[in-house]
């Protein structure tokens, strides 16, 4: 038995809306969407294979608040429910990143003490009435400084992360067409030679990488190919579907484990008692409405609602809920 996982489900209810703000902070932070990002963008994974990248990837983050899917988890592709997206510094404001999450680095067997920091940002336009980069800097210095009593204490600072902005800015102009830039804080011997090991300095990275499907070389780069698929609204989505299984190894369908095969059975089961039940009783709402209540409920309970959640959510009793989940 297969399941379609959850970048599949996302594409097909984006459609030509991929690129909207909601639709596009989902997929982009999918666990397979992130790794291949990082594979493409980030200097500590060039080398790695999505797969790996995607174990190193710790399992939590938010997005612009909201959790990617609350209470959904599937096999090999658990869900990012991490770093809390909105900052508030006293004296200085807040802002909220649209996904923030961590990730270890490569081989590393300490994750407290070696890790990243990344954001990523979706921008449906490049220019804007500020510039991306700068914004970006912002950014990762405002993440940089959240670390005080988070990621060290006091005088500490050797436990200070490194941070990385990343910003995917769509429909790119044709003069600039599909590209990446990196700004990083790099060292700079102006009089003799200070000794310093680079990962003591090199803590901030912004990466702007630009996308534009009908410039020329539209899918050049494996990163640019993948990104201009993904968030394309226009390619039809069997084919898009194709190409990103085909060409880029996403995973849109998955065998079952033995334990899930057991838990859909029962729930086929439980949901065809529901709706028998809501045949039955109409739950005084009518037949017609008693069965899409009682889809309601069940739908619900599978994804670990409790009584009381479901009876809040769909307006009838604790009661009612026990009588449609009941044997």
């Amino acid at each position: 038995m297969k399941k379609r996982t959850l970048i599949a489900e996302e594409l097909d209810a984006a459609g030509i809306n991929v690129q909207y703000d909601a639709h596009v902070k989902r997929i982009l932070s999918n666990r397979q969407v992130l790794a291949r990002i990082l594979q493409g963008a980030v200097d500590e994974y060039a080398g790695c294979h999505a797969e790996e990248i995607a174990a190193w990837i710790e399992p939590g983050i938010e997005v612009s608040r909201v959790p990617v899917k609350p209470g959904g988890m599937r096999e090999k592709e658990l869900l990012i429910t991490g770093d809390n997206t909105e900052s508030k510094v006293p004296g200085e404001g807040s802002l909220t990143y649209d996904i923030r999450f961590r990730a270890l680095l490569p081989g590393q067997s300490k994750p407290a003490t070696v890790k990243l920091l990344l954001n990523v940002e979706a921008q449906k336009k490049f220019y804007q009435k500020y510039h991306i980069v700068t914004r970006g800097i912002f950014y990762g210095a405002r993440m940089l400084s959240e670390q005080l009593d988070r990621e060290f204490t006091s005088s500490d600072y050797g436990g200070l992360k490194k941070v990385y902005s990343i910003w995917i800015c769509m429909n790119a102009p044709k003069h600039i067409g599909n590209a990446m830039s990196e700004y990083r804080i790099a060292k700079q011997d102006l009089i003799g030679a200070i000794p310093e090991q680079q990962a003591n300095y090199d803590k901030l990275s912004v990466v702007i990488i630009c996308l534009n499907e009908k410039a020329p070389g539209g899918n050049c780069g494996k990163l640019h190919g993948f990104l201009n698929t993904l968030l394309s609204p226009v390619m039809d989505i069997t084919e898009k579907t194709r190409i990103l299984t085909e060409n880029y190894g996403l995973v849109m369908e998955q065998e079952l484990g033995k334990e899930l095969r057991q838990m859909c059975n029962l729930s086929e089961a439980i949901e065809e008692k529901g709706i028998k039940k809501g045949l039955k009783r109409g739950l005084k709402k009518g037949r017609a409405q008693g069965i899409q209540l009682a889809k309601a409920v069940i739908r619900l309970a599978g994804e670990g609602k409790n009584e009381e959640e479901i009876s809040a959510a769909c307006h009838i009793t604790v009661n009612n809920v026990r009588e449609i989940l009941s044997d």
